[in-house]
């Protein structure tokens, strides 16, 4: 078996490209677009046990809320705080888009400063410490057309926060003509049910649609879209690699007509000149998926070191994540490798001889 893909060691190479090419898109694509939601989830999740957004919207972006309402839900029992987030995006510096969060003076202490201080006026800005870094840490910026003064610099875990920056929510509110884009509302137990909050939140007003922060994450028709988005690119790429597969092991074996033709004539069995070659393409493929799981992880880490991506693309290939990839690989190449298999198989052992020959 081995001498047979050393032998045909440039369609063995081609195989090896092929799979290895489709196999690294898919990790990249899925990590990337899982990566997306998780860090939009995990900003949610920041002191969000309960998120409040307007009724009837579908994306967060657009959603208006009174954040007159956090006086009213700050004074239930059992809540521990309740703060109001507005999530924008606009042009900063020379920076041509970019997000911008402003929020309630309760929650600016979730972003964790490397370096100045937390704004004291309408007039100042916290900045990410990417976008920090490719606008050369400046003392002022322009952002949406105004101009603020830098009163430092915080570096938050989730990726994308650390390409945008951090304002007053007032200010935000001026800037987006918007109370608040949503309200997170922590418990003081977490461990406790938070349907009793929600029935005391709810009818606070006729405008609004409370969920827990876990409930809102699994129904939130945006990541649906980016998932299944994600995922029919990665299933494209996937395919158009096992096509590639397909196409080279055709030609290997219409190249090793010959040595199937004699096999066939001292009586070795279908199957087992067909499990040669499954086996074969399965070795390949598993090879294949080592080195772009390897490939993958080195290319993740990169992009997230990237300043000019904002840490927008941001991602991790987990071990499920990696299984899951491996018995589809494994699947797909096996499936490849058969159809021309078992065509050769089907030929006149004397007809394979002679068109070897």
């Amino acid at each position: 078996m081995f001498k047979s893909l050393l032998y045909y060691r440039y369609k063995t190479a081609l195989i090896l490209i092929s799979a290895i090419s489709a196999i690294t898109s898919i990790f990249l694509i899925t990590a990337i677009s899982n990566g997306i939601v998780d860090m939009y989830s995990d900003m949610l999740k920041t002191d969000g046990d309960i998120i409040v957004t307007q009724k009837g919207v579908a994306d967060t972006f657009f959603s208006d809320v009174d954040r007159g309402l956090l006086d009213s839900i700050q004074n239930i029992d059992g809540v521990k705080s309740a703060q109001g987030v507005i999530v924008g995006a606009g042009s900063i510096g020379i920076v041509p888009i970019a997000g911008i969060y402003g929020v309630t003076e309760n929650r600016m202490q979730v972003y964790k400063l490397t370096s100045g201080a937390y704004p004291k006026t309408d007039s100042e800005i916290l900045l990410g410490k990417n976008i920090d870094s490719i606008l050369k840490s400046p003392k002022r910026v322009n952002v949406f057309g105004q101009d603020f003064e830098v009163s430092g610099v915080y570096e938050s875990e989730i990726g994308f926060e650390n390409g945008g920056v951090v304002i007053g929510i007032e200010k935000a509110s001026q800037m987006f003509k918007k109370s608040a884009s949503f309200l997170l509302v922590s418990m003081n137990d977490i461990s406790s049910e938070s349907s009793a909050i929600v029935n005391k939140i709810v009818p606070l007003s006729d405008n609004i649609e409370v969920k827990s922060t876990t409930d809102f994450i699994d129904n939130y028709n945006q990541f649906k879209i980016i998932k299944v988005s994600g995922g029919v690119i990665a299933s494209i790429s996937f395919f158009m690699g096992l096509l590639a597969i397909v196409s080279i092991m055709s030609i290997m074996i219409n190249d090793r007509k010959y040595e199937f033709g004699i096999k066939r004539a001292v009586g070795i069995p279908k199957y087992k000149i067909i499990s040669q070659v499954v086996v074969e393409v399965l070795l390949l493929t598993f090879i294949s998926f080592v080195v772009s799981l390897l490939l993958g992880m080195a290319a993740l880490d990169f992009l997230q070191s990237v300043d000019k991506f904002q840490g927008y693309l941001s991602g991790e290939i987990d071990s499920s994540l990696a299984l899951i990839i491996l018995v589809s690989s494994l699947g797909m190449s096996a499936i490849g490798a058969l159809i021309p298999a078992m065509l050769a198989s089907r030929v006149d052992p004397i007809i394979l001889i002679h068109q070897g020959q």
